[in-house]
């Protein structure tokens, strides 16, 4: 931070024309103002574009700055006034972008839904043609499993336990997997 004889005699020499001596004050508060924006936004790329508007705008409105108020806090201040409009922007952008992707999927939906209805259609046919060619238990397990019934009942009308059950539905799905892969390729 500048000392405060040295803070006048810069923002006294900026307001005489002598623009360079801006440089000195950026300098001295360039990382609190960026510290200050960045405790609020979270790309650097935003960070630093904020920065630069602080700084811009506290060079053009540098006139205003009352000699003997803390110049930190006016610069927060002006960050502060940055940051929100900042989050104004991207609230806004952020709507148009979902109103133009409902859009877009609304304009859409007829063709995707006709493309996944024949796919759908497509890859129930080869599941069902898949469920056929599995062997009669594994069938016996996989259409208890669509009506869903309990494991322990089929288990019972099976003559078998449990745990078999789940075997056999782990492979049935194994099975039907790979016969569906191929089935679609």
């Amino acid at each position: 931070m500048l000392q405060v004889s040295e803070l006048r005699a810069a923002v006294a020499a900026v307001l005489e024309g002598q623009h360079d001596a801006f440089l000195k004050i950026m300098r001295a508060y360039g990382l609190p103002v960026r510290s200050y924006i960045a405790a609020h936004v979270y790309h650097l790329d935003d960070v630093d574009d904020l920065a630069q508007e602080v700084f811009f705008v506290a060079f053009r409105n540098l006139a205003d700055y009352r000699q003997g108020d803390d110049f930190g806090a006016w610069l927060r201040g002006i960050a502060r006034k940055k940051v929100s409009e900042h989050f104004r922007k991207s609230s806004r952008r952020h709507k148009a972008m979902s109103r133009f992707s409902e859009e877009v999927a609304h304009a859409l939906e007829a063709d995707l839904e006709r493309a996944v209805s024949a796919d759908r259609a497509e890859s129930i046919e080869v599941l069902l043609g898949c469920i056929g060619r599995l062997p009669e238990r594994l069938r016996r397990v996989v259409r208890a499993g669509l009506d869903g019934d309990k494991p322990a009942d089929l288990a019972g009308k099976l003559d078998t336990t449990v745990g078999a059950v789940y075997r056999l539905h782990y492979r049935a799905n194994q099975l039907l997997r790979d016969c569906v892969r191929k089935g679609l390729a």
